[in-house]
């Protein structure tokens, strides 16, 4: 990964894994991805390097439960790290596991 990919993937990991110590971390298409007990992935990291994005995505999985109504976003888009997007990252997490 690109130096600005890495460090968005480790922030991500870092986050992931404080807020939902119950996933797995994997690699899933050569990407970060944090899994259930069941193996499902709930959560992943794609870098914007590996498919030449303008930027890296944080996309939810069918097993991640944030449904709301008939429509909901699955993927965020990632520019750069900071305590808003880290809060946010939580908030996800905690709705996905839950």
């Amino acid at each position: 990964m690109a130096p600005e990919d890495r460090a968005l993937a480790e922030r991500v990991h870092v986050t992931v894994t404080a807020t939902a110590p119950e996933l797995w971390p994997k690699t899933w298409y050569g990407m970060p991805a944090y899994a259930n007990a069941d193996g499902k992935v709930l959560v992943a990291f794609k870098n914007s390097g590996k498919f030449n994005t303008r930027y890296s995505t944080l996309e939810f999985q069918d097993a991640a439960k944030l449904d709301d109504g008939d429509m909901w976003p699955v993927s965020y888009a990632l520019l750069k790290w900071s305590p808003v997007v880290e809060q946010k990252v939580i908030e996800l997490v905690k709705v996905a596991v839950s």
